[in-house]
């Protein structure tokens, strides 16, 4: 298989978050390839949902630098676990890893999902220390609508509003952000009435016209300037779910507001790829990439 690869040198909360104050009881278990997990762990409670992580790590001493990865799933379904195999995969190579759940709409409007992205990426630098992770050398990783919260993950701070009330001392910034397949323009879904009748509205909780700040607010494109985190997009060009041009307008503006983004181009492929070959070059080549942006740094 050919890929091509381009390169520049240039992912208020809305309702309230909880969690117990008490200290942090992580129970490891040992897997096959020298790696630990443990799972389960409450990072915070929102909107009567209790929110989970899993995480992986390598054996032996850290700190270990950090990965945070967002299933897809439309911003309606989809669970962690979903990602596990690249968190194990991670782990594997050296990485702490941890695999994110976060609240679905239609119940949980926008901007719920990325407020718990934020809050995860948080609560793991808050027990940096106990779970041996890196505080300095975080990234995120996420597919699909994961890849749409990573990328805001990367491109947002305070400013933005979506930070919260936990953990206020930590930052939820990441050093680097691996982005396969995200949505980073939402108006291009708000001209297509099958997309925007069943996902935008039930995200945002208003018609797109009714509140284009909102589409905007939501867009990770509209974030990007010189200071974003390096970013590595992944896309398939025959992909009907989010079409490559959300790729390619991110990867165009990223290119001209200055910041280090490389985008990996995959032939003929869709929103997601089974064939084995493709998914070990695409891992390959987000293993590369966070090599050089968390391992290579000091």
């Amino acid at each position: 298989m050919k890929i091509s690869l381009s390169f520049a040198v240039v992912v208020g909360f809305t309702s309230s978050i909880v969690v117990a104050e008490e200290p942090l009881k992580v129970r490891w278990s040992k897997e096959e390839k020298g790696i630990q997990v443990a799972n389960n762990i409450t990072y915070a409670v929102a909107g009567g949902e209790t929110l989970k992580l899993d995480i992986a790590k390598p054996e032996g001493k850290g700190p270990f630098p950090t990965v945070v990865c967002f299933h897809g799933g439309g911003w309606r379904f989809g669970h962690r676990t979903d990602t596990g195999s690249f968190m194990r995969r991670l782990a594997e190579n050296g990485y702490a890893a941890a695999s994110v759940s976060y609240r679905f709409m239609p119940l949980h409007k926008f901007p719920a999902q990325i407020e718990d992205a934020k809050t995860a990426v948080r609560f793991l630098r808050k027990h940096a220390g106990e779970l041996d992770l890196d505080p300095d050398k975080f990234a995120a990783l996420g597919l699909s609508a994961g890849g749409h919260l990573s990328l805001l993950l990367g491109l947002t701070d305070k400013s933005a509003g979506f930070d919260g009330p936990l953990y206020p001392e930590q930052s939820s910034a990441v050093q680097a952000v691996v982005d396969f397949f995200g949505p980073t323009d939402l108006n291009l879904y708000c001209t297509a009435e099958g997309i925007r009748d069943s996902f935008m509205v039930p995200l945002l909780g208003v018609k797109c016209k009714e509140d284009p700040a909102l589409v905007r607010k939501a867009s990770p494109i509209h974030y990007v300037t010189k200071n974003g985190a390096p970013t590595l997009i992944v896309h398939g060009n025959a992909d009907l779910i989010v079409p490559i041009v959300h790729s390619e307008k991110l990867l165009e503006k990223m290119k001209e507001a200055g910041m280090h983004v490389e985008m990996l181009t995959v032939p003929l492929g869709g929103h997601g790829w089974s064939d084995p070959e493709t998914r070990r070059e695409t891992a390959l080549a987000a293993l590369k990439f966070l090599d050089a942006q968390l391992k290579g740094k000091k």
